[in-house]
């Protein structure tokens, strides 16, 4: 049943208040931010006003609603809760309070974390390019609220929010089993719990990466009528992931490097926070930089699954980039001479094949996982649409 609720302006039910405080007032500013996308605030940290050059701060209290002029068009907006108690935001975040007998404002909250309410909002922007969007006080107010009775909108609140805590329960869930598999993996390959003798007797060798891949360069010469299907590589043990195809016409590059199912591929730049990873069916023939070297497998002592989980150990990473150089912790390029010369534990090729079985499970449960992280992040939007509507 839809909804009959009266429709209200904002700036019927929620004001502006002047939360400015000056700088020269302040020795330190513990400092947030508002992330987008309806994800609340955030601590940046204190800092000293001086550092900047606002002459003001707004501080924040508890149930205020705040919104970020330059990103309130993509969601940018959050209620003020208890650990944000004092905490201060710059001049170009206005703070409102709603009128605490018509508007409970976690009912705002809600309301406010709705996609047609950012687009409605983009509507109303100000300004020249897309980051240049910047919402007034006066655009936010001059929005409609359905406005239901105070004791309604608590009933829908609550019901909102059980069923947020079940959505969030339920993802935490997959997060963990997702771990405990990578952890599993790593766990096969490396077998921390044998001796090096235990590995020995059981068949393992120890070698140098080289003796087990062979470093492949198949480079192409950029043609400005063409796009090039991309790929990356996550830190961390992540593994590979798609990224927009390079125009031909607009890169710099005069080679781009074309990789090839079961190939173990790296990232120089990022390897010393584990970017390794292996090509997949879904990667075969995607193209990278000259930063991402890439191998093929010797098929009679290694497999490429037991390499990418191999890879995926902290102390791996930590010990093959053992001399890498760069400027900044973000440039600690790990060269090609680094990778191969790292020694590593090989087992034998049954313990390799069964590790393979295992990966492809992992595989395919992750995947069945993904369609149910697809329906998990669409149900709240759902919710939320059909408690506007009056239908929860």
């Amino acid at each position: 049943m839809t909804n009959v609720w009266p429709t209200v302006r904002l700036g019927d039910v929620l004001h502006e208040c002047d939360r400015a405080v000056p700088s020269s007032d302040l020795d330190k500013v513990n400092l947030a931010g508002v992330y987008s996308f309806g994800r609340g605030l955030f601590k940046r940290g204190p800092m000293s006003p001086g550092e900047t050059s606002y002459t003001t701060y707004n501080r924040l209290f508890t149930d205020d609603f705040v919104i970020s002029q330059p990103k309130a068009w993509e969601g940018a907006l959050a209620r003020v809760t208890p650990e944000f108690e004092g905490w201060f935001l710059s001049p170009v975040f206005p703070t409102f309070r709603s009128d605490a007998a018509r508007l409970d404002v976690c009912f705002l909250e809600w309301f406010c974390k709705r996609e047609s309410v950012w687009t409605e909002l983009q509507g109303k922007s100000r300004g020249i390019g897309a980051r240049r969007e910047s919402v007034l006080p006066s655009q936010f107010l001059s929005m409609e609220i359905p406005l239901p009775p105070l004791a309604k909108q608590r009933l829908i609140v609550g019901r909102i929010e059980e069923l947020a805590g079940e959505i969030a329960t339920a993802q935490r869930l997959r997060a963990e089993v997702a771990e405990e598999a990578e952890a599993l993996l790593v766990v096969l390959a490396h077998r921390g719990d044998l001796t090096d003798r235990d590995k020995e007797l059981a068949g393992w060798r120890r070698l140098p990466l080289r003796s087990v891949v062979r470093h492949v360069d198949d480079s192409h010469r950029v043609d400005g009528a063409r796009s090039y299907p991309n790929l990356g590589i996550y830190s961390y043990g992540r593994g590979l992931f798609p990224k927009p195809d390079i125009e031909g016409a607009s890169t710099s590059a005069p080679f781009l490097r074309r990789v090839h199912r079961g190939q173990f591929i790296y990232s120089r730049l990022f390897a010393f926070e584990g970017a390794y990873g292996v090509v997949s069916d879904e990667f075969d023939e995607r193209f990278v930089s000259n930063e991402y070297p890439t191998f093929d497998c010797d098929g009679d002592a290694v497999l490429p699954e037991f390499l990418g989980a191999y890879f995926k150990a902290p102390s791996v990473w930590r010990a093959v980039a053992v001399g890498s150089k760069g400027i900044g912790h973000r440039r600690q390029r790990v060269q090609l001479e680094q990778l191969l010369s790292h020694e590593l534990w090989v087992p034998p090729m049954d313990l390799q094949r069964q590790l393979a079985v295992v990966v492809g499970e992992i595989a395919a449960f992750n995947a069945s996982q993904g369609e149910v992280g697809s329906e998990l992040d669409a149900f709240m939007p759902a919710v939320l649409d059909r408690a506007f509507k009056g239908e929860l």
